[in-house]
């Protein structure tokens, strides 16, 4: 019929917002696909509108839009670095060394590399010392060299990270409780010497704390498993490979650094929980750090004394 006029096309809403330049910005978006839109004003909001044919894709491209534009999530705060990392580092090349010296001098009795070497049978009948006095010998220079290298590199790192007290001690403790493992659990005849044991602490604790104590933050992923993962690279690139042998075969000897690196893991993550960082905070670095020497100190008396 003459002057007959088609009906006004059903509208349906695809976006609000309390900001009418919200809704413009998605306008020009939907404009730049061909879709028309209209925004109305409804009491307090500010709504957008489109076709209902329209709507499937309108929502399709306003979604795609929202993905691109998401705000970037402000940056870590960067982390906390303890002075006087270099401080370990010096006590332990000055231990390696001095203990070195002393027995290629024959400062101490001519037995003490068989009475401070990882034994099993010995560890399992009492002599619980060795844990700790086997991280201080080696078979050779080059033995003693690579550790020295290892030790000083994830030690300083370690002690940047928690404390150069408190990271010591967390490092000597746990090489000396992997060996304790080792001990009881390997084969009876096993024996083993060596600080890799410690260095592989050092490097697994660093990886959890540092995993630890940004895990919260918001990152990507790869950014927050980061650590873990180049620490297990690290573990698996440095720890299964020559250099010479800590129980004089021609192989090394995994277990303990594998037994170390996982040691390293859990005191690395429980030591980056805000109630053990506040507690180690609250410590002067010398106490634990004197702890560390002297629990070497004393295992030796009794390596030598025994």
């Amino acid at each position: 019929m003459a002057g007959e006029v088609d009906d006004p096309p059903v509208l349906v809403e695809v976006f609000r917002s309390l900001r009418r330049r919200a809704c413009d910005e998605r306008a020009l978006v939907l404009m730049a696909v061909g879709i028309e839109s209209v925004v109305t004003f409804a009491g307090t909001r500010f709504i957008l509108w489109v076709s209902e044919a329209d709507a499937p894709r309108a929502s399709a491209q306003l979604r795609q839009y929202e993905s691109e534009n998401r705000p970037v999530p402000p940056p870590p705060p960067p982390a906390r670095s303890y002075p006087n990392a270099w401080v370990g580092c010096l006590a332990y090349v000055l231990c390696l060394m001095g203990v070195a010296y002393a027995i290629s001098a024959g400062l101490v009795r001519l037995d003490a590399f068989d009475t401070g070497d990882l034994y099993a049978a010995s560890i399992r009948s009492g002599q619980l010392w060795r844990a700790w006095t086997a991280l201080t010998l080696h078979i050779d220079g080059a033995h003693l060299a690579a550790n020295l290298g290892a030790g000083v590199w994830f030690g300083y790192l370690a002690a940047r990270q928690i404390g150069v007290g408190s990271a010591w001690f967390l490092i000597v403790s746990g090489a000396a409780l992997a060996n304790l493992f080792e001990g009881f659990f390997g084969p009876a005849d096993h024996r083993s010497v060596g600080a890799s044991t410690a260095c592989f602490t050092a490097l697994g604790l660093m990886s959890a704390y540092s995993w630890r104590e940004r895990f919260q933050l918001p990152q990507r992923w790869a950014r927050r498993w980061g650590p873990l993962v180049a620490g297990v690279i690290l573990l698996g690139w440095t720890g299964s490979g020559g250099g010479g042998s800590e129980d004089g075969a021609e192989n090394v000897d995994l277990v303990s650094h594998v037994a170390g690196f996982v040691v390293g893991i859990l005191l690395g993550a429980a030591a980056a929980l805000p109630w053990c960082r506040r507690m180690l905070d609250r410590v002067p670095q010398w106490l634990p750090g004197g702890a560390a020497l002297a629990s070497i100190a004393i295992a030796w008396t009794f390596a030598l004394l025994s």
